[in-house]
């Protein structure tokens, strides 16, 4: 059990939260390059909170193009 933990918090720790959200916020006006993209798929895996933040802008996003219309 422990050595699972351990894995997932090295895998999810690559990148820290404040850098993973904004990652997530340039992701919507640009696409990333791959190791930005790489490092953040495998954060948000394993990060609940920032995992949520990413459904959240997605969810914004698609009500905002919607609005436009």
């Amino acid at each position: 059990m422990d050595i699972k933990r351990n894995i997932r918090r090295a895998l999810g720790h690559l990148i820290d939260c404040p850098r993973a959200t904004r990652l997530v916020s340039q992701m919507q006006e640009r696409p990333l390059g791959f190791r930005d993209r790489q490092l953040l798929k495998l954060h948000l895996a394993w990060c609940v909170a920032c995992a949520r933040f990413d459904r959240q802008m997605h969810f914004l996003r698609e009500a905002m193009g919607k609005y436009r219309q």
